[in-house]
């Protein structure tokens, strides 16, 4: 069981995803946008952030960038439904795992989570 932060405006795809990961037993919570999703980081430690790219206030790129500068040790999976928002975020190899591209199942959301707590990965040079 990994304890998950996940950030996404949509509150469908917020609420199936949080559902989805309680299902496959992890501790979640979930909020609306990444500025609440720093504030949530700053308030208990988390094992997983999976977020949205294209979010108000605070989008996944600056929240990713934020994140992996305060929270080293934080995994971070990307989310987006725009093909063009995946390849921005490629730029970032070194701070996320992966982008999974909307609109996903269950089984690929949860794969994809799994493979990011599993996988050696470190960030920085």
């Amino acid at each position: 069981m990994a304890k998950i932060l996940v950030a996404e405006d949509e509150d469908s795809v917020r609420n199936m995803v949080s559902r989805a990961l309680e299902l496959h037993d992890h501790e979640v919570r979930a909020v609306i946008d990444g500025s609440a999703a720093l504030e949530a980081l700053s308030q208990d430690e988390y094992d997983l952030l999976l977020t949205d790219i294209v979010m108000p206030v605070v989008d996944g790129i600056a929240l990713a960038l934020k994140a992996s500068a305060e929270y080293p040790s934080l995994r971070i999976l990307m989310m987006t439904g725009y093909a063009e928002q995946k390849r921005r975020a490629h730029n970032l190899d070194v701070l996320i795992h992966d982008v999974l591209l909307k609109p996903f199942s269950i089984e690929e959301l949860a794969q994809a989570v799994e493979q990011t707590l599993q996988a050696d990965f470190t960030k920085g040079p």
